[in-house]
């Protein structure tokens, strides 16, 4: 059963090792948990639904409270304190592109706002409702998860928009294939989501970003249905395929997918190597991207990010062990972790691993095996359930991430770190960050930075903080050479800072099509550009 008010499964959760408390006390100070809304509490506080009956429609309570918030911080705040103030007013459930069209037409037709929703991962505000005069439809994908087609000559996929992460391997691994497209949500976000977010995968090295993968895609308009076929590469104009990644449910409803898939490997490892400084690390893994050494994964923790690993780790006599050895080995005091990957035939496995070993010998790199790197492996997609781990003990934790050239990491990086822990001093309170990089180009790097505080008194205390915590940051990050987002989209949240990366004339394109398509102003408004008001 999925959890209505936090991350995943309810079967599923991850426990802090008896050590972690303690680690975050040092960190942060103590905390005390806030009360949690009841079921109950919040069924009580919908609405009566403003539309009519309709066979696709669900106008009960539980869809309603269901679909009515992402995965964002703001979001688990609405729905532990019971909060959410607002909520669609029906839930539609189509299974076929010709339905998808039918509910967007009915939308046009009774000027019904309608908000597509996929996996409902979303930590940027895209599917939220908001205070509105016009009834608001929130229309699931969830019935449409199937594997449409398969071309083997091609090795072009045709599926559902809602299908989940794993439903897309699980079909594929079926047929001898993978799509390798593997975001730290993959457990519960959809195919139609990367595409409509321009998503990131944790082994983008080798199977590239949703871009790379995208080939076509059906997307139902006000105006129609706009078809975009698989053609492997083309000079006749733009690139319509552009359009749809990244639009957010602005321009359309995806209603079918093409991707690019891949023959599974034979074979897949992940590595663990320490590096005794922040500065020679990172020097390591630019060396290793711009060589295009073949790797499927990298990701760098800095010196925080690493002592919080390894104190949250658990198995402390383990990890004892290890600090020794790696003193003993010049990584000590500032060291930082490289957790890499590489995929493919055990020849070329090899290669790239004495290729990894060569290149960073030189920087003083100390290579620990693969227990480490299997350890990761297991627990990747687990990470999201420490957030409610954290909860249940008085933290707030969230993420921010952009991406930037090379030369403006470490500057960028600090900007933000520095930001974040100091936002709160104010108050008197201390915030706990840290970083990685977890996606590499030759050009630069994304940064993804964590933070952990302490929860208010109440409810509206906690979400001040973060107000504090994200909108000063976001500010400098977009004016300090990075984006507004590298993986996780803009939706409402990152929209009042998107003029600053995409320029005046910019923003007045994107609407300009978007207004085009849907002259209503009915698509999902306030995502992506201007406020739910425009």
């Amino acid at each position: 059963m999925r959890r209505w008010n936090g991350w995943g499964d309810e079967s599923n959760k991850m426990d802090l090792p008896p050590t972690g408390k303690g680690f975050l006390a040092e960190m942060v100070g103590d905390s005390a948990p806030l009360r949690d809304a009841t079921w109950e509490e919040v069924l009580a506080q919908v609405p009566a639904s403003r539309l009519g009956e309709h066979a696709l429609i669900d106008l009960s309570p539980e869809q309603r409270v269901y679909h009515a918030r992402g995965q964002s911080l703001p979001d688990l705040l609405a729905t532990r304190s019971g909060q959410l103030e607002y909520f669609p007013d029906g839930v539609a459930f189509p299974e076929t592109k010709e339905q998808v069209a039918e509910l967007v037409d009915y939308c046009y037709q009774n000027d019904v706002i309608l908000i597509p929703y996929g996996g409902g991962t979303s930590v940027v505000g895209h599917i939220n409702p908001f205070k509105s005069d016009k009834p608001i439809l929130t229309l699931s994908l969830a019935k449409m998860s199937r594997l449409l087609d398969l071309d083997d000559d091609s090795q072009i996929a045709t599926f559902g928009p809602g299908t989940p992460g794993p439903q897309v391997e699980s079909q594929l691994r079926a047929k001898g294939y993978t799509l390798g497209h593997y975001p730290q949500s993959f457990e519960l976000s959809t195919l139609g989501g990367w595409v409509a977010s321009r998503s990131s995968g944790q082994q983008s090295l080798r199977y590239g970003r949703i871009e790379q993968m995208f080939a076509g895609a059906s997307v139902e308009t006000p105006k129609g249905r706009l078809e975009i076929p698989s053609i492997p590469a083309s000079s006749a104009g733009p690139d319509l395929r552009e359009w749809v990644m990244g639009s957010e449910g602005r321009f359309g409803v995806i209603s079918e997918v093409k991707v690019r898939v891949t023959k599974l490997a034979e074979q897949e490892d992940f590595y663990v190597i320490f590096f005794p400084s922040w500065d020679k690390a990172k020097s390591a893994a630019r060396h290793l991207v711009q060589s295009k050494v073949q790797l499927s994964m990298l990701r760098l923790s800095n010196e925080i990010e690493t002592v919080t690993q390894l104190a949250l780790a658990g198995h402390p006599k383990q990890i004892a062990l290890m600090e020794k050895f790696l003193a003993w080995r010049g990584a000590d005091e500032g060291k930082c972790m490289m957790t890499l990957g590489v995929t493919g035939m055990p020849a070329q496995c090899r290669s790239s691993l004495s290729l990894v070993k060569r290149t960073t010998r030189p920087y003083g790199g100390v290579y620990t095996g693969a227990y480490l790197g299997k350890k990761w492996a297991q627990k990747r997609f687990m990470m999201p359930y420490l957030r409610e781990a954290l909860w249940e003990l008085g933290y707030a934790v969230d993420t921010l991430e952009t991406a930037t050239d090379w030369s403006n990491v470490d500057p960028l990086l600090t900007i933000i770190e520095g930001s974040l822990r100091s936002a709160l001093a104010d108050e008197n309170e201390k915030v706990h960050v840290f970083t990685h990089l977890s996606h590499f180009y030759s050009q630069g790097s994304s940064i993804y930075t964590t933070y952990v505080y302490r929860v208010g008194k109440d409810y509206q205390q906690t979400y001040d903080r973060w107000q504090k915590l994200k909108m000063q940051t976001s500010e400098l990050i977009v004016n300090n050479g990075g984006t507004i987002s590298h993986q996780h989209g803009v939706g409402k949240d990152h929209a009042p800072f998107l003029p600053v990366e995409k320029g005046e004339l910019g923003i007045d394109v994107i609407k300009t099509v978007g207004q085009h398509l849907d002259e209503k102003g009915l698509l999902n408004p306030g995502t992506l550009w201007g406020t739910t008001d425009d």
